[in-house]
């Protein structure tokens, strides 16, 4: 029989929480027991996992000990309270939060990018999980970066306002009901302006340097994901109003020449990538229709800049609660498994 792991979901109550233990039951994990775990005030209630319940523990009082993996997707502030604490009970713990993706002596891992990267996690015993927007970018561009090198990368993403949490769905569908029963708008409560029939220029806070702490995620986390630190990325982030599923316009500049085709066979063949190229109606991949509830990141409309020599252009889709959280921390704890514990 093969060897079982005790693996704690800590924010099982949450968008990820749920889907790491929805993944973890899909990809057949080699689990032995699964504790569900979140804040006191949801302690006792119930969550699905398979064909059964979970009953939910407690965070503040949960001994981490009784577990080989914690998948942490609580909010930075619990985390970086509790993930040292598991860490220091034998538990690795692969964090979905922004707080720890910057620390050098802390993996920040895309296993279809960087797996090498994952023996760092005997330093503090903690991995940390990217942020969703950077997770499908370097999927799509790692086979390019590997074959041509990349200089630069604009990109333009229009993220699904499920990357906000429950709140945000919620905001978006009173709205939207709202505006097409013809009544007033109800005031905005998770974002600055309302987010039905729209699209906001803004996620994160603003930093001195104009940019949102979103956009600067995707600068600092591309260039140690790829052990780059001369790439030049171009962020603008947006939040439009759907609910599952973050889209990027890329435009990159490589340092070698490459067509259109040779990128589009490269990609093909590329693992967690899904090419959907065709050029005519529908030829390409949309969050609604192809991403969301997805593990793929889909990757089309695939083309030659015609403004620089060696531009590249790539529409990139992929499920943000899926391969942007969840689906990439359940990876990393497969080869945690499978090479490490």
């Amino acid at each position: 029989m093969s060897r079982q792991f005790d693996i704690a979901v800590v924010g099982a109550t949450g968008a990820v929480g749920r889907t790491f233990l929805d993944i973890l039951e899909q990809r057949r994990f080699p689990v032995g027991r699964v504790h569900a775990v979140a804040s006191a005030r949801s302690a006792g209630s119930r969550v699905p996992f398979g064909a059964s319940e979970l009953v939910v523990e407690s965070l503040e009082d949960f001994d981490f000990s009784r577990v080989q993996i914690g998948l942490f997707s609580p909010g930075a502030a619990v985390s970086a309270v509790h993930a040292p604490r598991a860490a220091a009970a034998g538990c690795v713990v692969v964090d979905n939060t922004s707080y720890f993706r910057m620390e050098p002596d802390i993996p920040l891992v895309v296993p279809e990018v960087n797996p090498q990267a994952l023996a760092g996690y005997r330093n503090r015993g903690i991995i940390a999980n990217p942020n969703c927007s950077t997770i499908q970018m370097v999927v799509a561009l790692k086979p390019i970066y590997d074959a041509v090198g990349i200089e630069r990368i604009n990109v333009a993403t229009y993220q699904a306002v499920s990357g906000s949490g429950q709140k945000a769905v919620d905001e978006l569908r009173a709205q939207t009901e709202a505006h097409i029963a013809g009544r007033t708008l109800p005031e905005p409560q998770v974002y600055a302006r309302p987010i039905a029939f729209n699209v906001i220029p803004h996620i994160d806070v603003f930093l001195e340097n104009g940019y949102t702490k979103e956009e600067m995620k995707m600068v600092w986390e591309t260039r140690k994901i790829l052990g780059d630190e001369n790439i030049q990325v171009n962020p603008t982030t947006v939040r439009v109003p759907v609910f599952h599923g973050h889209a990027e316009a890329l435009h990159i500049e490589t340092r070698t020449k490459i067509s259109a085709d040779e990128a589009r066979e490269l990609l093909r063949v590329a693992p967690g990538v899904t090419v959907i190229d065709e050029r005519g109606p529908g030829g390409y991949p949309t969050p609604a229709v192809n991403a969301a509830g997805r593990d793929a990141v889909f990757v089309g409309r695939i083309r030659e800049d015609i403004s620089h020599p060696r531009g590249l252009d790539l529409w990139v889709v992929a499920d943000n609660v899926r391969k942007g959280a969840a689906l990439n921390g359940v990876q990393i704890a497969e080869m945690l498994v499978k090479h490490h514990l």
